[in-house]
C-alpha cells in the first residue's frame, strides 16, 4: 500500500495511460484503484488517474482483476 505523500506528482504533470509504472503504484495489490486519502492526489489528477487506468484495463495493458 502506499504510504502518504510516496509517489507525489506535481500538479502540471498529466497522467497517461502508457505510464504503466506510475498506473500499478495507484493501485492496490487486488487491482483497485486507491483512494485520494492514500495516493495525495488531487481531484482533477485522481480523475486523471481514472481515466488512464481504465483506458489501460481496456487495452489490455493492465488486468481487470489480479
Amino acid at each position: 500500500m502506499i504510504r502518504y505523500n510516496d509517489n507525489k506528482l506535481s500538479p502540471n504533470e498529466k497522467i497517461i495511460y502508457k505510464d504503466l509504472d506510475v498506473l500499478i503504484n495507484f493501485m492496490s495489490k487486488h487491482g483497485r484503484i486507491l483512494p485520494r486519502r492514500f495516493t495525495c492526489l488531487t481531484a482533477r489528477q485522481q480523475k486523471q488517474l481514472k481515466k488512464a487506468i481504465k483506458q489501460a484495463r481496456i487495452l489490455s495493458l493492465l488486468p481487470f482483476n489480479v
